[in-house]
C-alpha cells in the first residue's frame, strides 16, 4: 500500500451565489482543477464554506446518491418531494435522487460542510423512487477512547446512514501526539481529508517511512490485502480527518464525467 497526498493546489476550486459560498473540491469535475476525477464509486467531493447566508437555487439530479454533512453552521434543504428541513452542525442530509428529484440549499453563515456524491450501478437505481432523509448529530454512533481519538461512525455497519454504493464513513479526531489506527478492507481504497490540523500517515507492522500531510491535505491509499494504517497527530492542536473507504473496482459500468 502506498499513500499519496494531494495538496490543496491539487484540488478543484468552485464558488455559488456570487462567492458567498467558497469550494475546495478534493474530487471535482471536469474542468474544476482536481487531479483526482472519482474513486470508485466515490464520484463527487466538494467542502464549501460560507462568509454570509447564502443560497443554491433550485437543480435537479438523478441515479446518485448524494450526501451533505455538516461541521459547523446549518444547511437548509427543499426539494420537489415536499421537503423543508434544516439540519445543524455534525447532521447529515441523504438523497437517494432514483429517478430524479430537483432540490435547493440555504447555508447559514459561516456554515461548513461536504457535499459528497456515491455513484451506485445508475441504470437500476434510476429505476427507483427518489427519496430524503435527514440524520442528527447524536444519531451516530461515537466512542472516545483512552488512546486520544474520538471516532464518529457516518455510513455504513451500524451507522444510521445505509446506501446501495458499497460505502463506508468515519469523522475522526486525534488529540496532539496520539495516534489512531484504521483498518482497510482487502480490495478497498481509503480515502482521507485533513479538515483540521496536519500529522503523519504509515502502514503499521512495516519499515516503510510514513508520509506527511497537512491541513487540507487529501490522501489516497488501496489495500490489496487487508492493511492497518498508522495516523500520528503532530500538531498541538487536535487533528481531524474524514475517511471515507470505496471498493477500488466495481462490478458495474461507472458514469463518464464530462
Amino acid at each position: 500500500m502506498q499513500a499519496r497526498v494531494y495538496t490543496p493546489a491539487m484540488q478543484g476550486i468552485g464558488e455559488f451565489d456570487g462567492g458567498k459560498i467558497k469550494e475546495q473540491k478534493p474530487i471535482g469535475f471536469s474542468g474544476e482543477g482536481s487531479v483526482i476525477k472519482r474513486v470508485g464509486p466515490l464520484f463527487y467531493w466538494a467542502w464549501a464554506t460560507s462568509s454570509s447566508e447564502a443560497m443554491i437555487g433550485l437543480h435537479p439530479h438523478q441515479g446518485f446518491e448524494i450526501m451533505t454533512y455538516v461541521v459547523e453552521g446549518s444547511a437548509f434543504h427543499g426539494d420537489t418531494l415536499g421537503t423543508d428541513s434544516t439540519v445543524g452542525a455534525g447532521g447529515a442530509q441523504v438523497m437517494q435522487t432514483g429517478s430524479g428529484v430537483s432540490h435547493q440549499e440555504k447555508l447559514s453563515a459561516n456554515a461548513e460542510l461536504f457535499q459528497i456524491w456515491f455513484e451506485p450501478e445508475l441504470t437500476e437505481a434510476m429505476r427507483r423512487e427518489p427519496t430524503y432523509r435527514q440524520y442528527e448529530h447524536e444519531e451516530f454512533p461515537q466512542e472516545s477512547h483512552e488512546a486520544g481519538y474520538k471516532v464518529k461512525r457516518v455510513i455504513g455497519t451500524d451507522a444510521p446512514i445505509q446506501l446501495v454504493a458499497d460505502i463506508k464513513m468515519w469523522d475522526v479526531e486525534v488529540n496532539s501526539g496520539a495516534h489512531y489506527q484504521h483498518k482497510i478492507d482487502a480490495g478497498y481504497t481509503l480515502t482521507a481529508l485533513a479538515i483540521r490540523g496536519q500529522g503523519t500517515w504509515g502502514e503499521s507492522g512495516t519499515s516503510k517511512q510514513p508520509v506527511q500531510f497537512h491541513h487540507k491535505d487529501f490522501i489516497l491509499a488501496a489495500a490489496e490485502s487487508e492493511t492497518e494504517v498508522a495516523i500520528t497527530n503532530t500538531d498541538e492542536e487536535p487533528m481531524r480527518l474524514i475517511l471515507i473507504q470505496v471498493p477500488t473496482t466495481v462490478r458495474y459500468p461507472l458514469y463518464r464525467k464530462r
